[in-house]
């Protein structure tokens, strides 16, 4: 007849010898139950939407499984927001609080703070977002020897632009490939947004650097030059490349725009810096590529003039396809960088508003 035995731990830890072999009388069966309630920490969204410019809240709040109190009492509350890189074992400090103490860390210094709706809730306030903002933010919660975390996305209402300088393709560095992208209003392009760009019709045959140092392009009409006329769509991914003697192109991303973008009505075409001087006479300053790919994105904006912008190329946004105007998509068409000192075309502009 065989013997069941039943161990019940209630909320007990003790040790016991190791039956039958006596050169193991020093080790031990440890029997572990933690005692009180067990620290929860829980995001009511995995995702959160936002623009840059605007305010968002990154939900987190925190319970004990067996109470409905927010905390013990026996220890103090300490809760640490940092947001999450690419090679998930680096993380970069946003916030940290514990009872009146606050710190804000680097850019997000002054932009911070706890929402505490009530005892339990550790809710990131951000505001004045920027576009380098995007990503996944981990909340955690400390009490005593318990912790526990939750991890929120915020995601940024924007646009997805491929781009190359003056030099032509494949010229760029990752650092050069940055610098880039912020010069035209933009930050390098996470693989996220690259693929949610992808699902939304974007096709483009070079290969660009992202932020996490991959290199990748966007394939949704499959042909010889690009893959081969036999593959799937998809994102194509070339893998990580040295990031100082690779080059290519890079895809950056930029979103919404404190200002007024549009095209300067002038008598005649103007050069490059005939450009640069008529939008600082007209009280602004010559656009840059991603305030026209923001414009014609995010606002619909409808023009069939080429223009002047502030990298030395010449483009103009069409959302309305027509005859003579992109005839078959509405894209930002691109027409060139041409000879600064000679070529006469009109110029988009930008104003800031304070």
């Amino acid at each position: 007849m065989k013997t069941l035995l039943f161990l019940v731990l209630i909320s007990v830890c003790w040790a016991e010898p190791h039956p039958g072999n006596s050169s193991l009388e020093h080790e031990r069966i440890v029997h572990i139950q933690e005692n009180g309630p067990r620290l929860l920490v829980v995001a009511e969204q995995a995702k959160i939407f936002s623009h840059r410019g605007g305010n968002v809240t990154l939900p987190c709040k925190f319970y004990h499984e067996h109470t409905s109190a927010a905390g013990s009492g026996t220890h103090k509350i300490r809760v640490k927001w940092t947001k999450l890189t690419y090679d998930y074992l680096k993380e970069v400090d946003v916030f940290v609080a514990m009872g009146h103490h606050r710190k804000s860390y680097g850019s997000y210094q002054g932009r911070v703070s706890l929402r505490e709706s009530s005892e339990n809730d550790a809710s990131l306030v951000i505001t004045n977002i920027r576009l380098e903002d995007y990503g996944r933010y981990k909340c955690e919660v400390i009490e005593g020897l318990e912790d526990d975390t939750a991890v929120v996305t915020l995601n940024l209402e924007g646009v997805v632009f491929p781009y190359s300088p003056r030099l032509g393709r494949y010229n760029l560095n990752f650092h050069e490939a940055q610098r880039a992208c912020a010069e035209q209003d933009s930050v390098m392009a996470s693989f996220d947004q690259l693929y949610d760009a992808w699902r939304s019709g974007l096709d483009w045959c070079n290969a660009g650097w992202l932020s996490d140092g991959s290199v990748q392009y966007p394939i949704t009409k499959p042909r010889e030059p690009c893959g081969g006329r036999n593959t799937v769509p998809g994102v194509r991914n070339y893998g990580f490349w040295d990031k100082e003697k690779s080059r290519y192109d890079v895809f950056c991303f930029t979103s919404n725009f404190n200002g007024r973008f549009y095209y300067l009505i002038h008598p005649t075409k103007l050069t490059y810096e005939e450009a640069v001087q008529a939008c600082l006479k007209d009280g602004s300053q010559i656009a840059k590529v991603g305030q026209i790919f923001a414009a014609w994105k995010l606002l619909g904006y409808d023009r069939c003039d080429a223009g002047w912008l502030a990298d030395g190329s010449v483009r103009y946004p069409i959302s309305r396809p027509r005859k003579r105007c992109s005839p078959t998509e509405a894209a930002v068409r691109f027409v060139g960088f041409p000879d600064k000192k000679h070529k006469l075309y009109g110029v988009y502009c930008f104003r800031a508003y304070n």
